[in-house]
């Protein structure tokens, strides 16, 4: 239940950052508010799963997630450039992810 969570948050960080673009310096009303509500919930939830997990594992799948959720939504709705690089790059974050959180035992 606890890397449920850590998932969860992950996509969550997704969320947070994608509306941190689309507040343009929090200039903007709702995807202000949007960040607010996604940033509230991927660190509340991922507090609640740390009280099971090792913080390094646990970190690194949240982060990992966000970053290539990011990247990718980026990509598909937002214009951002598309490469074979990038995508290869975002595969290796996305092993790594899957390493970790098979790595990462609950306490």
């Amino acid at each position: 239940m606890a890397w449920l969570l850590v998932i969860v948050a992950g996509v969550l960080e997704t969320g947070f950052a994608v509306c941190l673009k689309l507040s343009h310096g929090f200039t903007r009303l709702w995807p202000t508010i949007a960040f607010c509500a996604f940033a509230l919930g991927s660190f509340g939830l991922l507090t609640m799963s740390l009280k099971k997990l090792d913080v390094g594992p646990a970190y690194a799948v949240w982060t990992g997630i966000g970053a290539a959720g990011t990247a990718i939504y980026g990509m598909v709705f937002l214009g951002d450039l598309v490469s074979t690089l990038k995508i290869v790059s975002i595969s290796f974050v996305i092993i790594g992810v899957i390493g970790l959180q098979l790595s990462g035992a609950a306490h």
